[in-house]
């Protein structure tokens, strides 16, 4: 397999097959909490894939060349997570000065991107599955646009539930619950897809 087939395997993988949130259900908290309106989702998606994207080259490269040469791979986990509270208080810096009004509608999910395991999770996939560099890069950002296409979806729908008519018991939560479980099946339907060979 080439490196282009490798890549665009992996990238259609990460955004419709494995989605992180929609298949592999990691990074639920701010699926959730966030999805009200879809200015605050695209705002938390392209967070999530800007930091997807940054911790998968930077704990790609502390795993080769800091924890594999001195054989601290037990503390993968600690490292990764030291790493991207890092890169969430350079997001946070920046949103807080630059967009402010997106900074304050995040509130509360935008620091817990440090303990949203999709962002953890595509670190540690990209040492589980072996890939090389640019692999783990492409498979951070796709992850990451992945999050932002299920939580923009989400938030739309959830925007349009928000005034239909449905009985009083499953207003608010309980719809979004189904929506998001309608969502999680459509997506399941791009599971048998074969791409290459």
């Amino acid at each position: 397999m080439t490196l282009f087939t490798s890549l665009v395997t992996i990238s259609l993988g990460a955004i419709l097959v494995n989605n992180f949130i929609l298949a592999q259900f990691l990074g639920i908290c701010p699926f959730m909490g966030v999805s009200q309106k879809t200015s605050t989702a695209l705002g938390m998606g392209l967070a999530v894939t800007f930091v997807m994207g940054i911790a998968s080259a930077v704990t790609w490269a502390v795993n080769t060349y800091v924890l594999v040469p001195w054989e601290l791979e037990y503390m993968q986990t600690v490292a990764f997570i030291l790493v991207i509270a890092a890169l969430v208080q350079f997001v946070e810096m920046f949103l807080q000065k630059v967009v402010p009004a997106l900074y304050q509608a995040l509130g509360i999910y935008l620091p817990l991107i440090t303990t949203n395991c999709a962002v953890l999770g595509v670190a540690l996939l990209n040492i589980q599955n072996n890939y090389s560099f640019i692999e783990a890069l492409v498979y951070g950002i796709t992850g990451g646009l992945g999050f932002l296409v299920a939580i923009f979806l989400f938030a739309s729908i959830r925007e349009h539930t928000e005034d239909a008519e449905c009985p009083k018991s499953f207003k608010g939560f309980p719809i979004a619950l189904i929506s998001a479980g309608l969502l999680a099946l459509a997506f399941m339907g791009f599971s048998g897809m074969k791409f290459f060979g």
